[in-house]
């Protein structure tokens, strides 16, 4: 078993996706590479099973690593390879596979810990907490996944927070349950300094307690065993 994280990350000072995945992987071999710095993308050969990360760019945008990230996914997605998307990369594989109209900007967008609600039961999810609260931090969703799609979970504001391809090993998660409470903050408080636009949005997630179920390494570990 190896398994290959696609990284998204646009700030590294503030958000290192790969490290959050790493160490929920634990033992088993794992490597990362980075596309927005242009790293070459190893063969998918090598790897049992793939992991997307979020990122701070927006899934409606075209930078130019996105077509190299649709193509790893539609690779590894060829090769019946596990897959795990977590927010853009979650984004990213309905993009992929189904095309981008499955993509758009949230009508609401959600930051800091919310309750998530499991509403196809799926082994991603079985006996775990419900709902259980997670960090998000998302300006843009999934929207209407065609079949065989299924929408796992559901959140207040957001009708697609997980779902899965058919019955193949092929995740997205809306939500960041890898990213800790302390980490979480850390997060936004960055995006304040990045992104000093949306700060009347982040600011409220930031005078929030914290709440967080841990549901990411039971998953991992989860995702690891398919």
């Amino acid at each position: 078993m190896k398994v290959l994280i696609i990284d998204g990350s646009i700030y590294p000072d503030i958000y290192r996706p790969a490290d959050h995945w790493i160490a929920l992987i634990g033992d088993v071999p794992s490597e990362s590479v980075h596309l927005p710095s242009g790293e070459p993308v190893p063969d998918l050969s090598e790897y049992t099973h793939l992991i997307v990360t979020g990122s701070e760019a927006s899934i409606n945008a075209d930078d130019p690593w996105f077509e190299i990230e649709e193509r790893i996914i539609l690779d590894a997605f060829n090769r019946k390879m596990p897959i795990l998307g977590s927010c853009f990369g979650h984004q990213m594989l309905a993009r992929a596979i189904s095309g981008r109209e499955c993509v758009g900007q949230s009508p609401a967008p959600e930051l800091g810990w919310i309750p998530i609600e499991v509403i196809e039961e799926d082994e991603l999810f079985e006996g775990l907490k419900n709902p259980f609260h997670a960090f998000v931090s998302h300006f843009d969703e999934v929207r209407d996944p065609p079949a065989p799609w299924k929408v796992l979970a559901r959140s207040e504001q957001c009708p697609v927070h997980a779902m899965r391809h058919g019955d193949r090993p092929v995740w997205g998660i809306q939500s960041h349950p890898e990213i800790n409470p302390g980490d979480g903050r850390a997060l936004l408080e960055g995006f304040i300094d990045k992104a000093p636009e949306s700060a009347d949005l982040i600011r409220p997630a930031l005078g929030q307690t914290p709440r967080d179920d841990g549901i990411a390494s039971e998953i991992v570990q989860r995702f690891l065993n398919t």
